[in-house]
């Protein structure tokens, strides 16, 4: 396993009960709240829309407006907070990521738990080594979760296409992915930031075994009975599609970007960090789908 910064491991359960979760209401926020909650953590939601988490999640949890590109609400964020999840939404600027750990450094935040990409530790251009470079140079206790792509990236960014046109619609050519499911992400999340032990550490999170996506849309048609097809469109193809659909510019070319890194063959990478922290395998794609199929159903 990866050091991911100098320090002392801390000794016996963390004394600090507050967690801030930023991204609370995304594809990992959510199941971390939940798992958070589970357990004796104090949870602060950090949203853009409090009154939406709050009917997300009901009464009896802490919620405040918070932006990354609006620093005058990062105070009453950060304000008693002990530790922190913090992700990196695509489209936003790095600076703006590494300001507002330094804020957190500032007022005494003892542990962040970052969630990073698999392969940050070795590609310099992604924007995640950035970050994670700047969050080993502060005096944070780090925990870097360098996860593979989600599987629920099918059920959120793609289900249209797999729901309106049976076919699985991103240009990775015969590239190989270690689907991980962001439910285990969560969970790992939540168990680093409760338990001791996990300080000053980078865990590479992938599923159980690294598929192309023929294989998954395989999966899709055994799982939901139609015939799901792999499209793989060319790159400019998809980049006009998900720009039509409504989707940034800066997340269409983190996409292509992503998609290109599959297409090279750097994403099959396997691990047992997963198993190893949670104490049972990884979710599979074929679960995935299966708790999921409700979803892409028209």
């Amino acid at each position: 396993m990866e050091r991911a910064a100098t320090g002392e491991e801390s000794s016996g359960r963390p004394t600090a009960d507050r967690v801030l979760v930023t991204g609370a209401t995304g594809t990992v926020g959510e199941p971390l709240v939940r798992k958070l909650t589970d357990g004796d953590a104090s949870v602060r939601l950090a949203t853009r829309n409090p009154d939406d988490a709050r009917e997300q999640f009901g009464e009896g949890l802490e919620y405040v407006e918070f932006d990354l590109g609006r620093p005058e609400t990062w105070g009453s964020a950060l304000a008693d907070v002990d530790r922190l999840f913090l992700l990196y939404p695509p489209g936003s600027a790095v600076s703006d990521i590494t300001e507002f750990a330094d804020a957190a450094d500032r007022v005494g935040v003892e542990h962040v738990a970052f969630l990073s990409i698999l392969g940050a530790g070795k590609l310099p251009i992604l924007p995640h080594r950035r970050i994670e470079t700047h969050l080993a140079g502060t005096d944070l206790a780090c925990t870097f979760l360098r996860a593979s792509w989600f599987a629920q990236n099918l059920s959120e960014i793609h289900r249209a296409e797999i729901v309106d046109r049976n076919e699985i619609y991103v240009p990775a050519g015969d590239g190989v992915l270690s689907f991980t499911d962001a439910r285990d992400v969560a969970a790992v999340a939540a168990t680093v930031l409760t338990d001791p032990g996990h300080r000053n550490r980078a865990y590479d999170l992938t599923g159980p075994a690294a598929l192309d996506f023929h294989e998954v849309a395989g999966v899709f048609s055994d799982v939901l009975d139609r015939p799901i097809e792999y499209a793989d469109p060319s790159r400019l193809t998809f980049a006009r599609q998900m720009y039509r659909r409504g989707f940034s510019p800066g997340f269409v070319v983190f996409m292509v970007a992503e998609y290109s890194v599959v297409r090279l063959g750097f994403s099959g990478r396997t691990t047992d960090d997963i198993e190893t922290l949670l104490g049972r395998p990884p979710r599979t794609v074929r679960e995935f789908v299966a708790d999921y199929a409700d979803e892409f159903r028209a």
